[in-house]
């Protein structure tokens, strides 16, 4: 996907957290893991990437939940709505929720990660590469 300068607005349900990003994101993916099965409510989320520097938060702020020992998930503490995601190891970067944008056609999937967890009566018929884990893990 190449990185072209567009404004991607959005934001949480309550409108308490309001961002925005002034490009095209590096990459974006269907994620099928427990923990953002957990954290969403959804049996699948879809994510786009960015470089932090990218990302303006207009109004609010999240709320950071660590899930593991390096992920943090943002979440408005008002609505609960599932913002961010941000591994610690990698503070250069940050991955919103596609859902969460003003206009959600504006960015789709490239491709599918941990299919393992994938509910069986889920269809996606796409033509996105999918990876029982993560992508940079053996599959």
């Amino acid at each position: 996907m190449d990185v072209k300068l567009i404004n991607l607005k959005g934001g949480c349900l309550c409108g308490a957290i309001r961002y925005q990003v002034n490009a095209k994101p590096f990459d974006a993916d269907y994620c099928h893991c427990r923990q953002c099965q957990l954290s969403s409510g959804a049996v699948v989320m879809s994510w786009m990437d960015f470089k932090a520097e990218q990302l303006v938060w207009l109004k609010g702020q999240t709320k950071e939940f660590s899930s593991s020992d390096k992920v943090r998930r943002g979440f408005c503490q008002d609505c609960g709505c599932s913002l961010s995601y941000r591994h610690i190891d990698y503070p250069d970067y940050v991955t919103l929720s596609i859902a969460s944008l003003d206009e959600p056609n504006q960015v789709s999937p490239n491709y599918h990660i941990y299919t393992v967890n994938q509910v069986s009566w889920l269809n996606i018929d796409d033509n996105c590469k999918r990876y029982k884990l993560a992508r940079s893990e053996t599959n």
